[in-house]
């Protein structure tokens, strides 16, 4: 079975996706997190993410494993660099070239076969995963959003947190492939005024009626 979760950053995707993967004993796949790996092995060696030709060339020479729900880069656990300021600000322009989109793709398609997964990230209800057996799109308030980043990232100002959701938002929803869209028949979740269990038990009682 596969659940498929959208929706823009700080939205609860990951934490909720974490914990009903917890709860069903599936399988849980961040596909921004292969996007995240690809940004900061580009930064690691100097290479301006601008430069789609070199970010791409890059990404085609190193190698991306999942290991117990951790991502790797060339057999190194990289989980904990994939959330830092500098690949924040950079991870939208990189997942926007579609050829590293078909790659990204690829490689998930071929670690969910077989499994039950749920996965989330952007595009993965529209096109990674669009016959998922369930899809979700989770959204919440800016401000909430940035206050739930916060907490993520201390030391940085709330203002600069929320400027930066906003301007992911637009580059999202403007990117030429995989753009940030709800799919057609996904559950639309508003988790503004939720907390985790309650987004938690809406997502798990669909998954019962399912089966």
């Amino acid at each position: 079975m596969v659940i498929a979760i959208d929706g823009p950053a700080g939205s609860g995707k990951s934490t909720i996706a974490r914990e009903i993967a917890r709860r069903l004993g599936f399988y849980y796949l961040n596909t921004g997190s292969f996007y995240r790996a690809y940004t900061l092995s580009a930064l690691d060696r100097g290479i301006d993410p601008e430069d789609r030709d070199r970010v791409y060339a890059n990404a085609k020479s190193v190698t991306i494993t999942v290991e117990d729900g951790l991502i790797c880069l060339d057999g190194i656990c990289v989980e904990d660099r994939l959330h830092t300021p500098e690949v924040d600000a950079w991870c939208s322009q990189v997942s926007a070239d579609p050829r590293i989109r078909a790659m990204v793709n690829d490689s998930v398609r071929e670690l969910a076969h077989g499994m039950d997964i749920i996965t989330e990230g952007r595009d993965t209800t529209t096109v990674i995963f669009p016959d998922a057996d369930l899809k979700f799109y989770f959204d919440a308030d800016p401000e909430v959003r940035a206050q739930r980043r916060a907490k993520d990232q201390p030391g940085m100002a709330k203002e600069a947190i929320l400027s930066a959701i906003l301007e992911r938002d637009r580059m999202d929803k403007e990117k030429e492939a995989g753009a940030l869209k709800v799919a057609d028949g996904a559950i639309v979740l508003d988790t503004t005024l939720l907390t985790i269990n309650q987004v938690c038990e809406k997502v798990i009682q669909a998954v019962k009626s399912t089966r």
